[in-house]
């Protein structure tokens, strides 16, 4: 099997890498030699992370930022610059769920996801994309969902805000061609992770199939990041082999 290859000396920004696909992809990416900040709202979770990827001898600074404020992605920006002095790809994989219908739904909750999904996603692209343009070189990695490609009942506003994801990346991409900034989206299908165990409506479905695992995620994020600069991929989908959605 050809190896990935490394990261090393690379540095990035991994937004919700307290647990999840987004720790993963953090461990996955600093196990390749990236140097790299990470955000996550909890602190306590993010320092664990952190000091596993300290433990193998990688290096990660934690930075609690809340991605729904542009101000904290900004944040963001300037601790990568002033810590480790450059910015080369940014994975804006935070994000947060809803089980309802648009007929029983909190529309508090219904706004905390998109401000998460989307302007969250918006934010850390806005935050770090002029640096990455001024250097001419750069990616930024989008992790939507094939939810932003089907619909189904039970998640209205999740799925809502995944196909607002899988625009925004079509129109990011539009917008740096020519720049040497690479844009790509990820578009998972259901995955084994803390929070899709604590939502009724993917707990039950992975009774039913054999679901992804956040590594599988994070082997997508690091194959892109580690393709020549030549090439973009441009949108990557993963599914588990059983799942027909």
């Amino acid at each position: 099997m050809t190896q990935l290859q490394r990261l090393d000396g690379a540095v990035g920004i991994v937004t919700g890498a307290g647990r999840g696909i987004g720790a993963a992809i953090a461990r996955e990416l600093s196990g390749l030699g990236a140097r790299l900040v990470l955000a996550d709202l909890v602190a306590d979770r993010l320092a664990e992370v952190v000091a596993g990827i300290a433990a193998a001898d990688g290096n990660a600074l934690p930075v609690v930022a809340d991605v729904r404020q542009y101000t904290d992605t900004e944040r963001l920006r300037d601790a990568c610059l002033a810590h480790f002095g450059r910015i080369d790809f940014a994975v804006a994989n935070a994000g947060v769920s809803d089980a309802s219908t648009l007929a029983d739904g909190d529309p508090e909750r219904w706004r905390a996801v998109i401000e998460t999904n989307v302007l969250g996603v918006a934010h850390t692209v806005r935050a770090v994309l002029p640096a990455l343009r001024e250097q001419g070189d750069g990616h930024l990695v989008l992790i939507a969902s094939v939810s932003g490609r089907e619909a189904y009942a039970g998640e209205p506003i999740y799925i809502a805000s995944k196909w607002a994801v899988v625009g925004l990346g079509y129109a990011l991409r539009k917008e740096t061609v020519g720049t040497g900034v690479r844009a790509t989206l990820i578009e998972p299908g259901l995955v084994d992770t803390p929070l899709a165990r604590s939502h009724p409506f993917a707990s039950a479905w992975m009774e039913t199939i054999d679901p992804l695992r956040d590594e599988d995620v994070a082997r997508a994020v690091a194959y892109v990041l580690t393709q020549p600069k030549h090439m973009a991929i441009n949108e990557l989908v993963l599914r588990p082999v059983a799942q027909e959605v």
